[in-house]
């Protein structure tokens, strides 16, 4: 996807969903922090270890929520972490989209479930997500393509967020294989998948795409094939990802357009008694920097 070979710039503007403008809404006040809800049992301190799981986890989450809802943009539990535990963990993952939406119904919740499937499926995790859970969104991969996605896609309240070029350290075993199109040139799959989702799957304005600050070169890619679509921007903090970097491929038209997502550095900063109150310091650090980045 270099410079002369890349799929047309963007040439006019999408549709806004519910999701979108709620983001919007947050970016406005300078928000631009995913608190990642990665609750490990594990590393819960262990003065909150008393009664149930359920009870642990929910009261480990809420306090966080509590600590940072006026700095953070979104939430985002990782389904992972709580479906580990069984009943007791999806029971705790739910109680805690209950307490944020009933609390702070003007943040987001992103499920980071990473769901695909055939359609008759789709429509299952679709249901969990958005109607169990409660969350206003969720990632999904693209392999299966738009058909099998409609489950998610048509719920035009909710936002779907596409992976497109994740922030792992093998990323491109799969995502960098070059595609010869006719209508794009060669470009990487990543690319193919950032033009598609651009160009075809986003009609109601509600999906986004996943690109890791990890790889910096090619969010800079994604950015400019997607115009102000959102991005998920996961990889800051414990994965290494250059935040100046990041910030600056990662802004669409209005110096916003970033979802940038925090989860260890920010929910495991202290394993006192005042994680809570670490967990908005960090916070806090990573907003201002953010903006300095953003503005500069």
């Amino acid at each position: 996807m270099g410079a002369e070979q890349r799929p047309p710039a963007p040439e006019a503007e999408q549709p806004r969903s519910e999701f979108y403008q709620t983001l919007e809404n947050r970016w406005s006040k300078g928000l631009f922090v995913c608190v990642g809800l990665d609750s490990e049992f594990a590393k819960i301190p262990d003065f909150l270890k008393k009664g149930s799981v359920v009870q642990n986890i929910f009261n480990f989450n809420t306090r966080i929520i509590d600590a940072t809802h006026d700095l953070a943009l979104a939430y985002k539990p990782n389904s992972a972490f709580y479906e580990e535990m069984g009943v007791d963990g999806i029971q705790a993952l739910i109680l805690t989209a209950d307490y944020a939406k009933r609390k702070y119904p003007e943040i987001p919740i992103i499920l980071d479930a990473k769901r695909a499937d055939i359609g008759n499926t789709n429509n299952g995790y679709a249901k969990f997500a958005f109607d169990i859970v409660g969350a206003d969104a969720i990632t999904v991969h693209p392999y299966l393509g738009k058909e099998a996605l409609k489950p998610f896609l048509n719920r035009k309240d909710k936002g779907v967020i596409v992976l497109c070029r994740t922030s792992n350290p093998g990323a491109g075993e799969f995502q960098d294989l070059i595609v010869d199109d006719c209508s794009y040139g060669d470009t990487p799959l990543f690319g193919m998948v950032a033009a598609n989702v651009f160009r075809d799957w986003n009609e109601h304005g509600n999906v986004g795409l996943v690109v890791g600050a990890t790889y910096p070169e090619e969010l800079e890619k994604v950015r400019k094939t997607v115009g102000d679509m959102p991005i998920l921007i996961p990889g800051v903090g414990a994965q290494g990802g250059d935040l100046e970097k990041a910030v600056r491929n990662g802004k669409d038209s209005n110096n916003q357009g970033m979802i940038i997502n925090s989860s260890r550095g920010i929910i495991f900063a202290s394993g006192g008694e005042d994680f809570a109150a670490a967990a908005r310091r960090e916070t806090q650090k990573l907003t201002n920097e953010i903006n300095t980045h953003r503005l500069a």
